[in-house]
């Protein structure tokens, strides 16, 4: 049987987060970091088939997943959550041809601005987004520390957090800040998160004023956090590592954009240390995140 692109299913999504385990961990396993990725339910992958299948590409021979490509789309931005082939088949054109699909999905959905992160360490896969049209924006940094590191010296949070109700109005500040910070609204992926009964997720205030957000995971990952001015991101992020300093996990995490220098100095003031380093790549006039850190490469 000859090699088929088709549309994803619900039941191909085990196969093919297996899929990006492996060739992720062969990826980083071969440039020095050992195996990075692990196996984990594909809960927003399932939800993004059910908004937008248009976004979800397999390439498959004789009934074997040998690539993945998955995109979504929220208002004006279009973004590449992965895309991935088997490490026995990559540099047969496969990659290509799933980047082909989704950047029709991108056009379909009218999107003014395309982004994806990846890793800085792909030379072969930056390569070919450029030949698309997504270019080299900036670095992103995963930093980590034991959550014991980050609480002996961490201030008082400078910012008021208040638990995220989902209410119309609720939602409506959520769509301003997110306007202000990444240029989209992105209702549909609070909605995901608020569903999430393991996920924090908080407005932060100074004083009356509703200024930014931030979610924070069972395993002391903070992200996504946005900010309605550049000025209040390190603000915004002392008081989110108050909150995962608060939970049980063992460690507190972050991916932090290369252009935020309060964050970055604030996180290694802190004890934490780069993990991991990543790099956002987007069409041309996107990707100033001054007031956002991303959950992780797939979400953003």
């Amino acid at each position: 049987m000859s090699l088929v692109y088709r549309p994803a299913q619900a039941d191909d999504l085990a196969a093919t987060d297996a899929l990006v385990v492996a060739a992720i961990n062969d990826l980083t396993v071969r440039h020095g970091f050992g195996p990075m990725a692990t196996a984990s339910p594909p809960s927003f992958q399932l939800f993004s088939l059910k908004d937008d299948p248009g976004g979800l590409w397999i390439a498959e021979d004789d009934g074997a997943i040998l690539g993945f490509a998955w995109s979504w789309v929220c208002g004006d931005v279009w973004f590449l959550a992965q895309l991935f082939v088997d490490p026995a088949r990559q540099g047969q054109g496969i990659g290509n041809e799933l980047l082909a699909r989704t950047m029709e999905h991108a056009r379909k959905s009218g999107a003014a601005h395309k982004a994806l992160i990846t890793f800085t360490f792909n030379r072969v896969s930056q390569g070919l987004y450029m030949r698309h049209g997504l270019f080299p924006k900036m670095p992103i940094y995963l930093f980590s520390a034991a959550r014991k590191m980050v609480m002996q010296t961490l201030p008082e949070p400078p910012l008021r957090a208040i638990a995220i109700d989902g209410n119309a109005a609720t939602m409506g500040k959520l769509a301003e800040i997110d306007l202000c910070a990444i240029g989209a609204t992105r209702e549909k992926h609070h909605r995901y998160l608020l569903d999430d009964p393991a996920t924090t997720g908080v407005l932060l205030y100074a004083g009356s004023d509703c200024v930014g957000y931030s979610y924070v995971g069972p395993n002391g990952h903070i992200g996504p956090l946005a900010v309605m001015e550049p000025d209040i991101l390190k603000d915004a992020f002392a008081t989110a590592l108050r909150l995962a300093s608060e939970r049980s996990a063992e460690n507190v995490s972050a991916f932090l954009p290369g252009t935020c220098d309060g964050v970055l100095s604030l996180a290694l003031k802190q004890g934490m240390r780069i993990t991991f380093p990543m790099l956002l790549m987007a069409s041309p006039g996107y990707g100033d995140w001054m007031q956002y850190l991303p959950r992780n490469p797939g979400f953003m």
